[in-house]
């Protein structure tokens, strides 16, 4: 920073701070007045743009007072709310707690175990512990579910206590760190789903269809998963960093004309794409979080209105699809990723900061200090990008790769007998070979940021961290005129490419000498793994400030996207038939468990008669 341009940052901060100190005796009196609230947020912005049809929402005169004493002179009020409640919120969580411990063997071999559930599941990481939840969960509650045995009662407190062990000797949780008090919090979560289990039998919505009951049971489960991983893990930073993210860009994103959507769908929309871009949260994970908004008391809710939270939650379910998929949820996802960049390097100065709570609000007062700070961690994910991309794409590779096997012996082989048709050695090894080798090349070929991006990315967090900033905001167009014809022509290319790309691979397999069966199966699993290489190439971007295109780039885009799009549905398919999955959960995991379970037992059995030697 040149000392020019630090000594007219300086008079703005003085200034700033000398107005806010001038005007701050009269703040008291004039709590009555909205309009000179406002004016107070002005002055303590000199830079701040207000649009004339910005509206203050003032309830009583505590909020009030408690809004105006949140008012800091330099950084960002949304900044400033967002350090001072997560340094509050993990300063409560610091007190006493009797943590529960696991056996380390028996978490070793269950670790080793849930290595193995990563390549076959082929989840993101963010969805799988939640994914280990969910399995715990449909494993323990079979034979409710599918009504085996449906007089058989199940105790909350003892299912949530061993969901609890059972992820934190996976893995998924610290040892010696989860406090005991949380279980019979989980306890009542799980109660309160067991009780929708319960419904649904007698719910006329789902009983003469059995695949809509099915899909609505993988639904419940998916929501509680998400529950009982908020309780257990405490995600104060994720969730302060999204709340901020989305206060932010509601404001900075301009609806053309104003009245094009309600502000509660704007709202909805923006947070979503907050969730998508930042973390690339799942849906599952979006709709709970809605659910939460709407209902404050989700969590706990009275046992006289559960069966109205029921019907609520049927309903939410249904509607799902149109909140998710907005006509326009694309121009919002695509205005929210420009600031991915800034509140990803926001998200590991808070994880940095953990150790040191008391520090954090001045480290970013400190303008010099901060972009040091700020400058370290960008180097130590800019380091660190390359190898998470690449274990990524390694994971997804082999997740494929399994699948193709599981294929290749269960349909593949026998659907070419059937057509007097078979393999050889060199054909068996073009079809696991290419699929692997499209990944590996699609993965190796992906660049990080250019150097000049450091630079770019500091100056773009300055800007929304410190009240100077300069705002850049970001307009969407909700009536907004196309060419019919143009739009035609191009939809006509994109099917064109689409079918290039298809026929092509599809004409290797068959020239290689593959069975035509295979041939089919092939091209399918390319497109999977050219959807997981594509996914991959956009987690390389979350530094990238600009969204300049290379040459390069532009075609890969236009050779992948389409048969992406088509992997994508694929994707959805297989998670929901994924019938490697079905065989861990029931005939691997239960039996494995036992095992673990046992190991556990006897490995604290040597350490009680240990313990009796004296």
């Amino acid at each position: 920073m040149c000392h020019n341009e630090k000594m007219r940052k300086n008079k703005i901060i003085f200034d700033a701070k000398k107005t806010f100190d001038e005007f701050k005796p009269d703040l008291d009196s004039s709590l009555q007045n909205t309009s000179k609230v406002a004016e107070v947020r002005e002055i303590t912005s000199p830079a701040n743009v207000v649009s004339e049809d910005k509206k203050i929402n003032v309830s009583t005169d505590e909020e009030l007072t408690e809004k105006s004493e949140r008012i800091h002179p330099v950084i960002n009020t949304e900044i400033f709310q967002m350090i001072d409640e997560y340094v509050k919120t993990l300063s409560i969580s610091k007190e006493g707690i009797t943590p529960i411990s696991v056996d380390e063997i028996a978490s070793r071999i269950a670790r080793f175990y849930e290595t193995i559930r990563k390549v076959v599941d082929w989840k993101e990481d963010n969805v799988l512990r939640r994914g280990a939840i969910v399995r715990i969960l449909k494993r323990l509650l079979f034979t409710k579910v599918s009504r085996l045995s449906i007089n058989k009662k199940v105790n909350p407190d003892d299912l949530a206590e061993v969901v609890t062990k059972e992820l934190i000797r996976g893995g998924h949780l610290p040892n010696n760190e989860v406090p005991r008090e949380k279980i019979p919090v989980v306890a009542m979560s799980i109660a309160k789903y067991l009780f929708f289990f319960d419904a649904i039998s007698s719910s006329s919505l789902f009983k003469d269809n059995i695949k809509k009951q099915a899909n609505f049971t993988t639904f419940l489960f998916e929501i509680a998963a998400c529950e009982v991983e908020e309780i257990l893990a405490n995600p104060v930073k994720e969730y302060v960093l999204l709340e901020t993210m989305t206060r932010i860009m509601e404001d900075l994103i301009k609806i053309i004309p104003s009245d094009g959507i309600s502000s509660q769908e704007k709202r909805n929309q923006v947070f979503i794409a907050c969730c998508r871009t930042l973390y690339d949260l799942d849906d599952a994970f979006i709709i709970y979080r809605l659910l939460e908004i709407e209902h404050p008391d989700w969590r706990n809710p009275k046992s006289e209105i559960l069966s109205k939270r029921y019907e609520q939650i049927v309903t939410f379910w249904q509607t799902s699809d149109m909140i998710l998929n907005h006509p326009q949820a694309r121009n919002f996802k695509r205005a929210c990723a420009q600031l991915k960049p800034i509140f990803t390097l926001l998200n590991d100065f808070l994880e940095e900061q953990k150790g040191n709570l008391s520090e954090t609000l001045t480290n970013v007062e400190n303008e010099d200090k901060f972009e040091e700070i700020l400058g370290k961690i960008y180097d130590k994910r800019f380091l660190t990008l390359k190898r998470r991309l690449f274990r990524l794409g390694v994971f997804s590779t082999l997740s494929v790769f399994l699948s193709n096997w599981v294929t290749f012996f269960i349909v593949e082989v026998p659907l070419a007998k059937l057509f007097y048709e078979g393999f050889n050695l060199f054909t068996a090894f073009i079809d696991f070979l290419i699929p692997t080798a499209v990944m590996f090349v699609l993965v190796i070929i992906i660049r990080p940021p250019a150097k000049t991006n450091r630079r770019k990315v500091l100056e773009a967090v300055n800007s929304i961290v410190y009240q100077y900033g300069k705002k850049r905001y970001f307009e969407i167009r909700i009536n907004k005129k196309s060419h019919s014809i143009l739009k035609g022509t191009m939809m006509l290319l994109y099917l064109f490419m689409t079918w290039l790309v298809f026929t092509i691979t599809a004409a290797t397999f068959y020239f290689a000498g593959l069975p035509i069966t295979s041939v089919v199966f092939d091209t399918f699993t390319i497109a999977l793994t050219v959807f997981a290489a594509v996914i991959i190439r956009t987690r390389s971007k979350e530094l990238s400030i600009d969204e300049k295109t290379t040459i390069h780039e532009f075609v890969l885009d236009m050779i992948s996207v389409p048969i992406a799009k088509v992997g994508s549905f694929i994707a959805a398919k297989w998670k929901e038939y994924n019938v490697v999955e079905i065989l861990f959960n029931y005939l691997v995991e239960s039996p494995f468990v036992a095992i673990v379970d046992a190991i556990e037992e006897w490995s604290q059995f040597l350490k009680d008669r240990k313990a009796e030697l004296h």
